[in-house]
């Protein structure tokens, strides 16, 4: 079992605890450090699968919530699985659903069987259990399932995160045993904000064979001075031989941090998110495409970030396309955004293998 999913480690930053590997998936090898576009819905908002390759992305985030949902995890099998269904032959990821079923505070209620929730859609009662998670993700054929675990809202109290992760550790080999042959599972460690917790945490889900490991409940709401030291504690402590993917996080100041702390893997829907809300990732820091200084500008929102999709539209096109409500609008700021990730991660990589990490950091330091 497992054998699906394997982490060769090529090299380690001589500055920092950074590591350069590959992750070979039964869609390809992805090198790492790497980042996940968020396609919760099988799809990358205003993007096409044609954009993404062209991008050089390798993998991709689904969600198991929602596509359980719609269309269903039965159709999508009879298709042949995700990658069938939505013509995307790279690596996907999904997610366990615990996440959206947890945040649905209102309507779900949640004992050490699973989670009963009420769909979002229609309002029909549903169950989740570790085994009904796996079994999805299973039925979705993705390269990397991860592990129904319980994730603590912030702020909790010190018991509430105890618990939660409590309750984390007694799935966990709920979650291998439901899993398919060849179905590649990573564990979740959990413990809020607390140190203690989360080296507990570490070693419990270490003590499983799972194919991957990550740490959950961090970027669920706290500021980034509590999400830095539980990265920079957590990362080290799990095992070297595997994969390590940091779920949620994704400004560019703190996936360099996590990957100086060991970190592989990445998702956040920020590039995506804030694309459509007009916001564009730069060198000089997140700027408002809206902006009224932009309704002349011909030159490029910053010189050193201009990408292939974007080099004929000027920032005063782009800004009428959004004050116009036009489409292409948001798709152009997508595209920009993924192309900034993209490059930020092809940097990252270089930087470790090179030794210039000083560098990096200097240059995303406004970023």
């Amino acid at each position: 079992m497992g054998n699906m999913i394997r982490y060769e480690l090529l090299g380690v930053c001589p500055h920092t605890k950074a590591r350069r590997g590959r992750l070979h998936t039964p869609h390809g090898t992805v090198e790492t450090p790497f980042f996940m576009p968020v396609g919760t819905q099988g799809s990358v908002k205003t993007v096409g699968f044609d954009d993404l390759e062209a991008l050089g992305f390798e993998q991709i985030l689904a969600n198991t919530y929602h596509l359980s949902l719609r269309p269903g995890s039965d159709l999508v099998e009879r298709f042949g699985g995700l990658h069938e269904f939505t013509s995307w032959n790279r690596g996907i990821l999904t997610d366990s659903g615990g996440y959206q079923v947890m945040s649905l505070s209102a309507s779900r209620k949640i004992d050490d069987s699973g989670v009963t929730f009420k769909s979002h859609l229609d309002g029909s009662l549903h169950f989740l259990s570790p085994e009904r998670s796996i079994e999805i993700q299973g039925q979705l054929g993705v390269d990397i399932s991860m592990a129904l675990d319980e994730c603590p809202p912030y702020p909790c109290s010190r018991e509430e995160a105890a618990r939660a992760m409590e309750r984390t550790h007694a799935w966990a080999p709920r979650n291998l045993a439901a899993r398919r042959e060849e179905q590649a599972v990573f564990g979740i460690v959990q413990g809020g904000v607390h140190e203690d917790l989360r080296k507990e945490s570490a070693e419990a889900i270490a003590s499983h064979p799972f194919d991957g490991y990550a740490i959950g409940g961090v970027s669920v709401g706290e500021p980034t001075e509590m999400q830095y030291p539980v990265v920079a504690h957590t990362a080290p402590l799990l095992p070297k031989d595997k994969a390590r993917y940091l779920m949620g996080v994704g400004h560019p100041k703190d996936i360099i941090h996590a990957v100086a702390s060991g970190i592989d893997m990445f998702d956040c829907v920020l590039p995506t998110r804030m694309a459509r809300h007009h916001a564009v990732y730069t060198l000089k820091g997140r700027i408002n495409s809206m902006n009224a200084k932009f309704a002349e500008q011909s030159q490029p929102w910053d010189e050193d970030s201009v990408f292939p999709a974007l080099e004929r539209y000027s920032p005063a096109y782009i800004r009428h396309l959004f004050k116009a409500g036009e489409p292409l609008g948001p798709r152009l700021a997508t595209l920009h955004n993924l192309a900034f990730y993209a490059r930020l991660m092809e940097e990252i990589r270089s930087a470790i293998t090179g030794g210039t990490w000083p560098d990096l950091v200097e240059r995303y330091k406004l970023a």
